[in-house]
């Protein structure tokens, strides 16, 4: 390649420009970028090379001869994701538009170790790859999302109370080394965020994803980018105390944590004192669909405990919306009307002016688009198409 490629704005930018419709034509980019059209015209062959952008004639000006337009091409290659949670897992291949294009739901123990866990990944990517016509040549990186705290940096597990064997396994490192391709690793909670994020675009850059499932967490998104905090521990609300719980142990070593007094385990675990059958997070949903008034009051008071934590956070950070997703949001409008009664209730008026407390538009899939946002941001940045354009 060239040095005019490398010399000032490179490929990846106008790649960008052209993903978020600034420009569609040469002559656009030009007056856009302040390149000559020549050194745009290299650039764009180098995008047009990798199949990066497809040319489209629709665009003619007034008068004269149609000029290309160009679009961004979302198939040039796909993404891995997989969200696992404690039991359960989500995994899928996308295009690079974030688009599904295969996915698998399967039961899973997170306890059987990170190197079982992770063979059992790979292994379903490649049968999903397959589904979708695609190879690990096509793939542009993996994303995964566990269920505890990450080092996103090293992308391994920070002790992780519900995952034994995991602690500071080389997740990234162990993943990246049989496939080939970059592997970012970040806690569930902060792909979902990136995924609810990506599905209310453009709009809303201060978000609050709220997981409540056997645990709760919350990631944040602050001025449209994830906000993880100096060692990735923004956001871990469950383990916030709650004054008048004194006496729930939590699983943590603490009292009081909210997760304790307001998670899907823990509500499951108080409806078997009550005679119940409810063995996790699940059943308690299924109690409530089914109209059980015990767990109806149980759910719409954990609302109203989570509500509790949420009106100081919400008047601290003043997020536009507080999405609730996680299995327990399943139980519908119960957990929401207790989450609302406390945020508009105890917030400061202005903090929830405008503020917007809803379910989950993707409900289980959250995770796995974010896991694959994550990877679509990073292969698609400036500084990387650069880097892919030069080899």
């Amino acid at each position: 390649m060239t040095n005019g490629i490398l010399n000032g704005p490179g490929a990846g930018l106008l790649l960008s420009i052209l993903r978020n419709g600034q420009a569609r034509t040469r002559a656009e980019l030009v007056q856009l970028t302040g390149l000559s059209r020549s050194t745009v015209s290299q650039r764009i062959d180098a995008l047009l090379i990798r199949r990066l952008i497809l040319p489209a004639e629709d665009a003619a000006p007034s008068g004269g001869r149609p000029a290309t337009a160009f679009l961004f091409n979302r198939r040039a290659n796909v993404a891995l994701a997989a969200d696992l949670g404690v039991t359960h897992a989500r995994l899928a291949v996308t295009d690079l538009g974030g688009e599904i294009l295969a996915d698998r739901n399967a039961d899973l123990s997170i306890d059987r170790g990170p190197e079982s866990t992770l063979g059992w990944v790979l292994d379903t990517f490649r049968e999903l790859l397959a589904v979708s016509g695609h190879t690990l040549h096509d793939v542009c990186g993996a994303g995964i999302g566990l269920p505890g705290p990450v080092d996103h940096e090293s992308g391994q597990a920070i002790n992780p109370p519900v995952m034994p064997g995991w602690d500071r396994f080389p997740v990234r490192d162990w993943m990246s080394a049989r496939i080939g391709v970059p592997v970012l690793v970040d806690n569930d909670v902060n792909i979902m965020a990136l995924g609810e994020h990506w599905a209310m675009r453009p709009g809303v850059d201060h978000l609050m994803f709220v997981k409540v499932g056997t645990g709760i967490g919350c990631g944040i998104i602050a001025g449209g980018q994830l906000h993880r905090g100096d060692r990735g521990a923004a956001g871990d609300i469950g383990h916030i105390r709650v004054p008048t719980m004194d006496q729930m142990q939590c699983r943590c070593g603490n009292i009081g944590c909210l997760e304790a007094v307001a998670g899907g385990g823990a509500l499951a675990a108080r409806l078997r004192d009550l005679g119940l059958e409810t063995a996790d997070t699940r059943d308690v949903v299924r109690l409530v669909k089914e109209g059980n008034t015990k767990a109806v009051h149980l759910v719409r008071q954990s609302g109203r405990e989570i509500g509790g934590v949420l009106a100081s956070v919400v008047s601290f950070f003043n997020p536009a919306a507080v999405v609730i997703g996680g299995d327990l949001a399943e139980a519908g409008d119960h957990l929401l009307a207790g989450v609302r009664e406390m945020v508009y209730g105890r917030s400061l008026p202005l903090a929830t002016q405008r503020l917007s407390i809803r379910a989950s538009e993707l409900g289980d899939r959250a995770g796995v688009i974010g896991a694959a946002v994550t990877v679509i941001e990073h292969f698609l940045a400036p500084e990387v198409v650069d880097q892919i354009i030069a080899v």
